[in-house]
């Protein structure tokens, strides 16, 4: 690599761009980390909080670098909408329990969980972050993403502890961030190439209703089981 590159000013502009991107992008991340994180003991809090989130931006980075091509494909949105509606529900719905499984098991769902969800927001929020490398000496692209993405694991895994915090004292916030993922879901999917154009065609701009739907799908349903599972605890 040439390190000439390095004294671009169009390096550093892309570097910046791919920072503020990632803390525009990370909010999403960091509640389903402290959402999947939230009900094992402290020490294996901290664990899962650090490993899940080094993992996430890894996982970020190899997609970012297929996103282009990846977000191409019919009907990856829809599956991967359906998943995050799923998700959603699934940790709305335990949001009551007092139980916790075995440290281990418990330390390892969390990972898989904030995984799937990373995979899944990351696919329409990876364009951002690839579209800024682009503005850089494309000797330095990849590095670029790489160093950019690095630098937001502090930022994701601080956010999580302090959301994990906050809703220790406003359980509304566990509400809130699993409708967050609902509206995220309801985006994806109308966003597909398989079945955009003809939403555009019959329904016109409805990016704004699919994301009301999502979020109501997602904390009715999710109430529903939450209320359901305390019922059956008591008997």
């Amino acid at each position: 690599m040439d390190f000439a590159a390095f004294s671009d000013a169009t390096f550093w502009a892309a570097l910046l761009s791919i920072i503020v991107a990632n803390i525009l992008l990370s909010g999403d991340n960091a509640v389903v980390i402290a959402l999947a994180s939230r009900n094992l003991p402290p020490a294996q809090q901290k664990k899962a909080i650090f490993w899940g989130s080094a993992a996430a931006i890894i996982l970020r980075v190899v997609l970012t670098i297929t996103a282009v091509a990846l977000l191409t494909l019919p009907y990856l949105k829809i599956v991967g909408g359906l998943l995050l509606l799923y998700i959603g529900i699934q940790l709305l719905s335990d949001s009551g329990g007092e139980e916790h499984m075995e440290a281990k098991t418990s330390i390892w769902a969390a990972i898989r969980t904030i995984l799937i969800a990373d995979l899944v927001m990351s696919l329409d929020n990876v364009l951002a972050v690839a579209a800024a490398a682009q503005k850089g000496p494309e000797e330095t692209r990849l590095l670029l993403l790489i160093i950019g993405l690095g630098m937001s694991i502090p930022l994701i895994i601080f956010g999580s502890a302090i959301l994990l915090k906050v809703m220790d004292r406003f359980p509304i916030i566990i509400t809130l961030g699993a409708g967050l993922l609902g509206l995220l879901a309801g985006g994806m999917l109308v966003d597909d190439p398989a079945i955009k154009d003809s939403i555009q065609e019959a329904l016109g701009d409805a990016k704004l209703a699919f994301e009301v739907i999502g979020v109501a799908i997602v904390i009715l349903v999710g109430t529903y089981m939450k209320k359901r599972n305390a019922g059956k605890e008591a008997h």
